[in-house]
């Protein structure tokens, strides 16, 4: 990712398109439409949450996902897979894949 251009959810909505298949938790959907909401907020939390730590605020996104205008049908254990990659993507902290 360029860092020195600011991230946009339709760019990172292309690119969990094209790589969500190659995620653990997609066995379970092969339907990008169950992911996209984790991924999305991910990517709101990770702009929201600058500067903090997964561990620090994962209670309180886990409380949130039952109010996220796109949760779908999901659960929050259903979803945090998906919520942590666009967070580890967006962060930075560790790249998708490496945990």
């Amino acid at each position: 990712m360029d860092r020195n251009k600011p991230l946009s959810w339709q760019d990172e909505d292309a690119y969990w398109q094209s790589h969500y298949t190659s995620r653990p938790y997609a066995s379970t959907s092969p339907d990008y439409s169950m992911w996209q909401g984790g991924y999305r907020y991910g990517f709101d939390a990770a702009n929201r949450y600058h500067g903090r730590n997964w561990n620090d605020i994962e209670p309180e996104l886990s409380r949130g996902w039952s109010s996220y205008q796109y949760r779908g049908n999901s659960t929050w254990e259903q979803i945090k897979g998906a919520v942590r990659d666009a967070w580890d993507r967006v962060t930075g902290h560790h790249p998708v894949g490496a945990r």
